[in-house]
This record gives structure tokens, C-alpha cells and sequence, in this order.
């Protein structure tokens, strides 16, 4: 076992023995960019690139201001690490890390408000990136309407000074700067959702409209909102992980983050005060992210649903574990190929190619993503990775039998136990409304689809219905293996007739 210490700037010196640290004065890096919400992903994927800035000398004022909005753990983890902490990248050849540095701050907005927004309002603050999931931005799915109902909006119109949403701090500190005469900062939504840029202007001028229509006005023509699109696997760290980071580099490092090779960042050109050179570290800045959010989001976000749900209902605990089981392997080849990948607009992308590439980052062992990260957030993920295909296809006529199949594996795994009768933890914001839904019908589909938030005018089709109903029977019968092993022979019969 290598000898280790704790990461902290003390014992940098001692790290680069064994991983790549930064070489760059961290201390003269000039803050630009704020983050909300700090995750796993944001440090494995945003900051990542920020970081390829700073160690190639071209950060000029991007160093980033990292805000937590709801774990005080990642505070304590952060500030004990002076801001720093571990990237493994885990691929075929073996693992790699790297400690990142380019967070030079942190705060935990629940207790430090006063200093995000002052962070927010800063002159030299330039872009403000955002990881706050879909439920964040407050916005209807299917009407696109802003959740003017919801507690957390209701608290923050009523005490603005006082934010308790990223919304609320993102509407209170463009107020803040327009009052004292500054420039706005660009809002960059860095969350896995169509269109997530018009969706995250929709909610500020929403919120900015119920406090002020000046301030509305002004937020709609001088602020911009681009578009983007991320991927990157992410697992939850676990104790092993931190275990394996001091075992092999010798870092102790309190919350390491572990990933794959892969990562991919477009950003729509669209910048209120000037765009970082994020081109010069690998991301594409686009006139339009739609058709390259919608390639990953229907071909990969798919899947993982769908590798979720079955898998997790199959006994699979891990994504690798799923897609070395040949029947789960060769079901997600042909739904990508025969039912998703005709869907999709031409933008220059070998599809073939890079669904290939989509089940190797799948199959990869090093990674062990966990399955029921994947089943997070159905209530938000199946309309938008599952359900639009669906609804596409319907409308176009095409083969959608293996996506409907998927979409009836969430709706058995809502019903919060397996196949043997094994309680399963719903993580999801909708979760309990969902599972009540899922338990009231029984094999009938009926009362969970007629969820109009969820299903939208899909649920009413007699066809869809009994189509799931008829999997939900199949599934309890048989077990998934074996239907989703029926599903392709049928298919495979579909085709050749």
C-alpha cells in the first residue's frame, strides 16, 4: 500500500509523485464563473475543463466559486482540502487521477447566503453554470408552465433578499446588478434536459415577472441563456472508491470523484459578457444544441433508463453487470438502431459508430455505475429520454415496441419491490404520488398512465395501454430476461416479414 496523506495545498508537492496536480498559482486565478450546486458531476466534467484552462495558462479570470444549495458535507469535504480534491478516470488501460484546484472557493448557500449573493453580484463574475436537475428550474414539462405553487418560489418572492432556490439567488442577484448599474452574467444550464437553456429563461423571467416587470424586462434583453449539452458518467462515490484513491495514489481525499475517459461539453455561441476559450480544452460551441442533445438524449439517456429498470428488476445491481448479460446487451443494440436512431435529424454524427461507443461506456467494468443512480428521477427522466421517442414514433408510424417495453419496466419498478418481492427505494421527487398510482392498478396500467403530468396525452391512447398492460403480465409471468429476450425475437420476425 503506498503511504498517504490528506489533500490539502500542503501536501501538493508530496501528491505529484503520483498523480498530475495543478501547476498553475491557484491563488492568483481570478474568479468568473459561479457554479450552483456542486456535485459528482460538475467536478468530474465543468470544473474539469476550467482546470485544462488554468493548467494551460489561459484561465484569465474563469477560477470558479463553487455554491451548494442542500449537502453541508461537501463543504466540510471541500473547505478541510483547501478546495481541492481527486478525479479518477477509470477506463480499459487502467486508472488515472488528477487533483483538481480551480474551485478556489466554496459555500454552502443555506448558511451563506449574504456571500453567494455577493459572489453573484461581483463585477468579475461573467457566467453562472448551473447543475440543479430538472425539478430545480420549476417548469412544467409538459405545459411549460412555472410552478408558481411550489414552497420554495412562494419563499423567495415573499423574502428576495433572503434566496433560498437557485432561482431565487439567480433572480435577486441580476436585480442586485442592475440597480447598481452592471452588466449581467451569463445564466449556462449545465443540466441533462431539452432545451435546457429556454427552459431556465422561461423560470427567471417567470420569477423576475412576479417580483418586478422592470426587472423582467430588462433580464429578457440582456441576458442571455444558451443551451448545452453534457455527458459524462458520474457514479456516486462510494467508500470504496476513497478506500481505492489512498490505497493506490495515496491521497486521502474525503469525496474523490471516479468517471469514465469519455466527456463531451456543446454550448450554444451565445455569451453576455464574453465566452471563456472552452474551445481550447475540447468543448464545441454550436448556433443550435438542439439536435446534438437530442442524439444523446434519446440514444444514451434512453438506455440508461432502460438498462435501469429492467436490470434492476432482472437482479442487476451495476450497468456493466446489466450489459455483459448478452440478451440486455443485444435489447439495447436494437432499440438504438431500430427504433431510436431513425428518429433522430441528421447533424453529421455516425450513429452506428457512436452507439458502439455508447455500449462500450456502458460495458465498462471500471466504472461499476450503479443502476439505481440510473432509476433516480424517473418522474422527470422517462418523458423526456422515453416517452418523446415514443410519441415520435407513434406519430411517424415507426416500431416502438422495445421503448414501450423500457417505459413498462419503470412503471413495475414503481411499484417499490422486484421481482421477489424486495422493497426498492424510489429516489424521486414524485415518488410516492407515482407509487400509489403504480400499486391503485394493479396489471392495470390505467390509474398510473392517466397521469397527465407524466404521460401526457400518451396515457389516453387505448393502444399504449393495453401495450404496457400486456408487458406488465408478461414481466410477472415470466421475469424480464425472458420477456425482454421475446421482445427482440418478435422484432427480429417484425423486421424480416
Amino acid at each position: 500500500m503506498v503511504p498517504s496523506r490528506p489533500l490539502n495545498d500542503r501536501t501538493l508537492a508530496h501528491h505529484a509523485a503520483r498523480v498530475s496536480v495543478p501547476t498553475y498559482d491557484r491563488a492568483g486565478l481570478t474568479p468568473g464563473v459561479v457554479h450552483i450546486s456542486v456535485g459528482s458531476f460538475h467536478r468530474s466534467h465543468q470544473a474539469v475543463y476550467f482546470e485544462e484552462l488554468a493548467q494551460r495558462g489561459l484561465s484569465d479570470g474563469w477560477a470558479v466559486t463553487g455554491v451548494g444549495l442542500r449537502r453541508r458535507e461537501m463543504k466540510e469535504a471541500l473547505q478541510a482540502q483547501d478546495g481541492l480534491y481527486t478525479v479518477v478516470t477509470r477506463g480499459p488501460a487502467g486508472d488515472e487521477a488528477r487533483v483538481v484546484g480551480v474551485i478556489t472557493r466554496y459555500l454552502f448557500a443555506p448558511e451563506e447566503t449574504a456571500a453567494v449573493l455577493d459572489a453573484l453580484v461581483d463585477e468579475r463574475t461573467r457566467l453562472v453554470t448551473l447543475t440543479i436537475t430538472a425539478a430545480g428550474y420549476e417548469v412544467d414539462p409538459e405545459t411549460g408552465a412555472f410552478a408558481t405553487d411550489d414552497p420554495a418560489v412562494a419563499h423567495d418572492l415573499a423574502r428576495p433578499s433572503d434566496p433560498s432556490s437557485a432561482l431565487g439567488l439567480l433572480v435577486e442577484a441580476l436585480d442586485r446588478r442592475r440597480r447598481a448599474g452592471r452588466r449581467p452574467f451569463t445564466v449556462l444550464s449545465c443540466d441533462n434536459m431539452p432545451s435546457n437553456g429556454p427552459i431556465l429563461r422561461t423560470s427567471v423571467l417567470a420569477f423576475a415577472a412576479r417580483r418586478d416587470e422592470r426587472l423582467a424586462h430588462w433580464v429578457a434583453e440582456h441576458v442571455t441563456f444558451p443551451s448545452s449539452m453534457v455527458d459524462r458518467i458520474t457514479p456516486s462515490t462510494t467508500a470504496e472508491d476513497r478506500d481505492m484513491v489512498e490505497r493506490a495514489f495515496g491521497v486521502r481525499d474525503r469525496w474523490p470523484v471516479m468517471t469514465e475517459p469519455f466527456s463531451q461539453w456543446i454550448v450554444e455561441d451565445s455569451f453576455s459578457q464574453g465566452r471563456p476559450p472552452l474551445d481550447e480544452v475540447g468543448v464545441q460551441f454550436v448556433d443550435d444544441v438542439r439536435p446534438y442533445a437530442l442524439t444523446k438524449t434519446r440514444l444514451l439517456n434512453a438506455s440508461h433508463s432502460a438498462l435501469g429498470y429492467l436490470g434492476s428488476l432482472a437482479g442487476y445491481l451495476r450497468t456493466d453487470e446489466a450489459m455483459a448479460d448478452p440478451v440486455f446487451a443485444l435489447y439495447i443494440e436494437r432499440m438504438m438502431a431500430e427504433e431510436i436512431a431513425p428518429l433522430l435529424p441528421p447533424v453529421g454524427i455516425d450513429l452506428s459508430a457512436y452507439g458502439a461507443t455508447l455500449r462500450a461506456r456502458f460495458a465498462n467494468p471500471a466504472i461499476s455505475d450503479r443502476l439505481s443512480r440510473l432509476c433516480r428521477s424517473g418522474s422527470t427522466k422517462v418523458p423526456a429520454h422515453l416517452l418523446s421517442s415514443i410519441g415520435e414514433a407513434r406519430a411517424t408510424r415507426r416500431p416502438h415496441a422495445l421503448l414501450t417495453l423500457a417505459v413498462s419496466g419503470w412503471c413495475r419498478y414503481l411499484r417499490g419491490v422486484d421481482m421477489d418481492g424486495r422493497p426498492i427505494e424510489l429516489d424521486d421527487p414524485a415518488g410516492e404520488r407515482l407509487r400509489a398510482l403504480a400499486r391503485a392498478g394493479g396489471d392495470d396500467p390505467g390509474p398510473l398512465l392517466g397521469d397527465d403530468s407524466t404521460f401526457g396525452s400518451l396515457g389516453a391512447s387505448p393502444r399504449f395501454v393495453e401495450a404496457v398492460r400486456q408487458d406488465l403480465l408478461d414481466l410477472e409471468a415470466v421475469g424480464p430476461r425472458a420477456v425482454v429476450a421475446v421482445r427482440i425475437e418478435r422484432d427480429e420476425q417484425a423486421l424480416a416479414s
